[in-house]
């Protein structure tokens, strides 16, 4: 009894492949036992983290099983797959980059905001807390009144004038009248005509 030469892996290789593209799984196991392993471990290589070399051989064989565009002339399945994996592998890679990048900028204004202010940001509001109070303290009573509703309060002018039992028209015009008393207060540039309307 004589032992038959096993055929070629590339003549194996190609019957797996025409296997493989009239949709035989077995064929697809046995691509990816033969090359999966090398896929890997060039992928994991190039990321450094096995979930997503995990993910680049998923796909490099996912698209051997939906019609890869393997040339046989252009080289042997092994090669092939080597390189779309590498392509994958570094595409991943670059996205992985970028991802990382946002996410560690978003880390860092989360640990900021966790922090809390600094000096310099309570000092600051400290001091516009202040000249905001003294701004307001210029402003007559009913002006400062409807100001403090609105912008402190959170309530609709209508609401003001319903608590106030001011008609809306004198609202509008107190709000408005304060606004621009406080624009310049805090500018600076305060004038001497601030009767009341």
């Amino acid at each position: 009894m004589t032992d038959h030469p096993s055929p070629a892996p590339a003549v194996e290789d190609a019957t797996l492949l025409r296997r493989v593209e009239r949709g035989d799984e077995a064929a697809l196991e046995a691509v990816y036992q033969r090359y999966g392993g090398a896929c890997f471990r060039l992928a994991r290589r190039i990321l450094d983290e096995p979930h997503l070399a995990e993910d680049v051989v998923q796909q490099v064989f996912l698209a051997l099983w939906q019609g890869s565009g393997y040339d046989p002339a252009r080289g042997a399945v092994s090669t092939w797959l080597l390189s779309v994996t590498h392509h994958k592998a570094v595409d991943m890679l670059r996205r992985e980059s970028g991802r990382r990048k946002r996410l560690a900028g978003d880390q860092e204004l989360i640990e900021r905001q966790v922090a809390g202010p600094g000096p310099a940001e309570l000092a600051w509001a400290t001091l516009r807390a202040e000249r905001t109070r003294e701004a307001l303290r210029v402003l007559s009573a009913e002006h400062r009144e409807v100001l403090l509703l609105a912008y402190y309060g959170g309530y609709t002018q209508r609401e003001i004038a319903d608590m106030t039992g001011l008609p809306l028209g004198t609202v509008k015009s107190r709000t408005l009248h304060a606004m621009k008393r406080m624009r310049a207060q805090l500018s600076g540039d305060i004038g001497t005509d601030g009767g009341p309307e």
